[in-house]
């Protein structure tokens, strides 16, 4: 096999190749501002290859959400904050990994599901809906450690981890839209912090240090948003 050049790049299939232009543009532009010619050019294929693999531009948009829930529930699951031994540990630094992977321009880190949904969740219901499944999945991994925190701090308000999983999602969500608004990501590192005093407050921690460096259950890692 000749080695890859410039002018002929080893680069994948065509159809990972669209996916993974899609993904960046898309992050970058938004669906509707995302052109057929736009995802071509950047994947280096034709048209022809395109509907070879996609029937329609919504059909992509499709197929790039359930890409986005494959890669990120990978991302995720081998990210370090898995690693205490405390379930609520766990939560906190969850979120500490998501504040720390809010780094560069804007297109790095928010959420290409999140971006379709508010765009097309009229116009175009299977994505949509593929935007959902992506979000709730995700959502879901955290409701064990947030049960298993409400056990083990012995609380018993009336809220359940589903209700407070997919509040952290809102956070999210909503901090990336800060950010855009605001073309600034510290909006979205501002509603984090926010979050994580909120979740001490629930499980009636906050006489904890949220800022004491020495703790191990702290992560304070740095890494490339997916």
């Amino acid at each position: 096999m000749s080695r890859p050049t410039k002018h002929a790049p080893e680069r994948g299939n065509a159809r990972t190749r669209l996916l993974e232009a899609a993904r960046d543009i898309i992050r970058e532009k938004g669906f509707a501002a995302t052109s057929v010619e736009d995802l071509c050019k950047a994947a280096d294929v034709t048209k022809g290859a395109f509907f070879h693999h996609f029937a329609s531009k919504e059909a992509l948009g499709v197929a790039v959400a359930e890409f986005w829930a494959e890669t990120t529930t990978a991302y995720f699951a081998a990210a370090p904050y898995h690693a205490p031994d405390d379930a609520l540990a766990r939560i906190l630094a969850y979120v500490a990994f998501r504040k720390a992977i809010i780094t560069g321009a804007l297109k790095d880190f928010t959420c290409l599901v999140g971006t379709m949904a508010q765009e097309v969740h009229a116009s175009a219901p299977d994505i949509r809906d593929a935007c959902g499944r992506s979000i709730f999945g995700h959502t879901a991994t955290l409701e064990a450690d947030i049960e298993t925190a409400r056990r083990e701090r012995g609380i018993t308000a009336d809220w359940s981890a589903e209700s407070l999983a997919r509040h952290m999602q809102a956070v999210l969500q909503g901090g990336f839209v800060l950010a855009k608004a605001g073309n600034d990501p510290a909006l979205a590192r501002e509603s984090l912090d926010h979050l994580e005093r909120y979740i001490r407050h629930l499980f009636n921690a906050m006489e904890d240090d949220a800022h004491d460096e020495n703790d191990p259950d702290r992560l304070r890692l740095r890494t490339d948003a997916p």
